[in-house]
């Protein structure tokens, strides 16, 4: 079933140089972009996109982290989207991930974790239509 999903880009891969690698293997493993947008985020933005974590120990240094550099927000389109692009990422804990998943290459700790994927169609409903009006997916 072919499926959207959404995919942060986080801002140390960003910061690193290292976005147009983290593109090439979504487009290498056949997701399609169908949106894409590189921006800052606010304290505020980061807040709003992270409130389900708010109250975890961890809330406060993603959302100083998330809104510490630029990020890039994508739209994913492709077969089995979400968990093919779950794939991909590796595991949360880049200790854990997997050789070769973009988190193995280019996270440098549970927060800092390179890339962010939704969880569910439910989620990437949610999500996408937070950076995206449908009129930008192409």
């Amino acid at each position: 079933m072919v499926e959207r999903t959404l995919s942060m880009i986080k801002p140390n891969v960003i910061t690193a140089g290292n976005m147009g690698q983290v593109i090439a293997r979504f487009e290498k493993e056949e997701l399609r972009i169908a949106a894409l947008k590189m921006m800052w985020l606010s304290k505020r933005d980061a807040e709003a996109f992270y409130a389900e974590h708010k109250g975890k120990p961890f809330f406060e240094e993603l959302v100083t982290f998330m809104s510490s550099a630029p990020m890039c927000a994508l739209v994913l389109e492709g077969e089995k989207a979400i968990e093919r692009n779950r794939e991909i990422m590796g595991n949360t804990n880049p200790q854990k991930a997997a050789p070769g998943t973009l988190r193995a290459l280019y996270a440098k700790d549970m927060t800092q974790n390179a890339v962010h994927g939704s969880d569910s169609p439910v989620s990437a409903a949610r999500e996408i239509s937070f950076f995206f009006s449908e009129k930008e997916i192409c």
